[in-house]
């Protein structure tokens, strides 16, 4: 894709397009206010570059009817969401439909190179399916903090050898397309508000509970990033002042008593120390316990895995109550691998924010689980490219 809108009227066009789907130029006018000759001309415009083309005559509304248009068929834009312990690559269409979907199962501490080769294998996959002949752009999720404008993460704990590693450059080389990088939370924030539980939420949290902890911060229906681009690194926040060693070298993170990775070691010791027979039995079977075993054993009634899975969901709420109070948001969105323990950590969460918030903060706030599950790092990456493509150059 080489065309790009010429001004912010025709990038408002294209996004509207884009999440409301094919619309006749009569209700296009209708939300962008311009006259009927001024968006002819900037319709016009946009079927010559090729990024919009006619679709069909629209219902009548009286009169002469007006004609349907939509975004390109042919666009293609590719999402990735790189995880701690897991890729998701998937290829959607200009409305952001995930046309294809694959997931595989990687360490990101084996750094970017090794990674990156599993993207790219991946992403030619799914090319070579039949559902793209190219792609128009890619938007890329990592697990760590992102200098936002050079797409370049910055000291990532969890990441190794990605310091200062030029992923946009490197990736836009490979894929040859435009390519933009930011944290993975922030991909599904933008996922959840495109086609998730956030759909119409103008400012929200969305808090992602992995092997890491981060949160998205959405303003104005706009993701905030902070002046330097690691606004939302939750997982960092104190509560235990004399706590846990953390991997950014801190004490008593959030992260570090509860994530992906700490409630599957406070699992492991509980095995152990023979306070789970149903945790102890999973161990020995498989020599290792993850958060989906501990929420297995708690679907099962274990007590020491609703404990577990309670008390962090206590800590998670307590950060969160304190962001609720700062930021007043109208909706908590909490997605991510943990969110597997379900209801009984969404409870815990609740309850936290709910008695240490003001009642004028929470009196009208839902606090749910994400809708589109690993989908929704991919559909935020496409969402990414799109915003960045579908603005005037």
């Amino acid at each position: 894709m080489t065309a790009r809108p010429a001004n912010a009227h025709q990038a408002r066009l294209l996004k509207l397009l884009r999440d409301g789907g094919p619309n006749s130029r009569a209700k296009l006018g209708d939300q962008v206010e311009l006259s009927r000759s001024k968006l002819a001309v900037e319709v016009d415009r946009l079927l010559e570059t090729g990024l919009v083309v006619a679709d069909g005559l629209a219902a009548s509304r009286g009169g002469r009817r007006s004609h349907n248009i939509r975004l390109a068929p042919h666009l293609r834009f590719l999402g990735v969401d790189i995880g701690a312990t897991s890729v998701d690559v998937a290829v959607t269409n200009a409305e952001l439909e995930v046309l294809g979907h694959l997931n595989h199962p990687l360490d990101v501490r084996e750094g970017p190179v090794a990674v990156f080769e599993q993207v790219l294998s991946m992403a030619a996959k799914l090319r070579d399916s039949g559902l793209a002949d190219s792609f128009d752009g890619a938007g890329i999720g990592v697990p760590g903090p992102v200098r936002f404008p050079e797409g370049v993460p910055v000291a990532p704990p969890i990441m190794p050898g990605w310091d200062g590693f030029p992923v946009r450059e490197a990736l836009g080389q490979e894929l040859g397309c435009p390519v933009m990088v930011d944290n993975d939370v922030n991909l599904m924030a933008l996922g959840e508000q495109h086609a998730g539980v956030a759909r119409s939420v103008g400012d929200f949290l969305c808090v992602k509970i992995g092997t890491g902890i981060g949160c998205g911060i959405v303003v104005g229906s706009t993701v905030h990033r902070g002046a330097t681009g690691s606004a939302g690194d939750i997982g960092h926040i104190q509560v235990e002042p004399a706590g846990r060693l953390c991997a950014c070298g801190n004490k008593g993170c959030l992260e570090a008593h509860f994530s992906g990775a700490a409630l599957a070691r406070d699992a492991e010791d509980a095995a152990r120390a023979g306070r789970s027979e149903e945790l102890a039995a999973r161990l020995e079977a498989s020599g290792r316990l993850t958060a989906a075993d501990v929420a297995a054993a708690a679907a099962a009634g274990d007590a020491t895995s609703l404990l577990l899975i309670r008390e962090g969901g206590h800590r998670v709420g307590q950060v969160i109550a304190g962001l609720v109070s700062f930021f007043n948001p109208s909706l908590v969105v909490i997605g991510g691998g943990v969110t597997g323990l379900g209801h009984t950590l969404l409870a815990a969460v609740r309850t936290q924010v709910y008695r240490r918030s003001l009642p004028l903060a929470t009196g009208n706030l839902p606090i749910v689980l994400g809708e589109l599950g690993p989908a929704a790092g991919v559909t935020g990456g496409a969402r990414l490219i799109s915003d960045h493509l579908f603005s005037p150059a």
